[in-house]
């Protein structure tokens, strides 16, 4: 996370979005928002010193540095989901891991090209809309537990990342329809990674129902939300 007075963070999904904003020491979110209400949010027409903006989709994989070029980009990703030949497909360096992250937004429609050109740093500039895994994993360093499980629910996706101490051991996303397929993903991952839930904490960076949050509890040492 990047430390300034004055930051905005977005998560966007094909139904909408909702923001973070943390500004002169205290701390605002908006809850889900649905698209129409983009040019009428005031939180929204002002600029800030760091913006980030994290798109829900499924299409991406991370590979290490080396066996990637920025041509090969799009093969890359076809590997591993499907691409049309209409998907944009980018990517993203993350020298913290030795790895490159290939993505395609085009999953999330206009909806996040609109935000990036509403929603303007304080020099003017549009910040670059970015996979929501590609957050979560920028974002691992703040879960200070030698286990990190780091985990996101949007539209029928569940986005997963686990750590130990400084090894990524797991980036992913599994379709699940129902919150109940969500945590089966979540069950079978640990265990294949032979980690034991009781000893650890889940970190949800969407919000939980009371009752999915209660059925993760009985399983977790504890399930908190991570501050975006």
């Amino acid at each position: 996370m990047i430390d300034t007075e004055n930051r905005i963070s977005i998560q966007v999904g094909l139904s909408g979005y909702s923001f973070k904003i943390q500004a002169d020491g205290s701390t605002h979110s908006s809850g889900w928002m649905s698209a129409e209400r983009i040019f009428s949010t005031q939180e929204l027409q002002k600029r800030y010193d760091a913006v980030e903006i994290s798109v829900f989709t499924p299409k991406f994989a991370l590979v290490p540095a080396g066996f990637h070029t920025p041509e090969n980009s799009r093969h890359l990703l076809a590997e591993v989901t499907s691409v049309s030949e209409e998907d944009v497909v980018d990517y993203v360096e993350l020298p913290q891991l030795a790895a490159v992250m290939v993505y395609s937004l085009s999953v999330g429609g206009a909806l996040p090209k609109v935000l990036a050109e509403t929603v303007l740093k304080t020099d003017g500039t549009k910040a670059k809309p970015m996979p929501e895994a590609c957050a979560m994993l920028n974002q691992l360093n703040e879960i200070k537990d030698y286990n990190k499980i780091l985990a996101s629910y949007m539209d029928g996706y569940l986005y997963l990342v686990v750590a130990q101490g400084k090894s990524l051991l797991l980036c992913n996303s599994f379709k699940a329809p129902d919150f109940t397929t969500a945590q089966y993903f979540i069950f079978l991952a640990l265990k294949k990674l032979q980690l034991n839930p009781e000893m650890s904490t889940l970190f949800f960076r969407t919000p939980l129902e009371e009752e999915q949050e209660f059925s993760l509890y009985r399983y977790f040492r504890s399930v908190e939300r991570l501050d975006r």
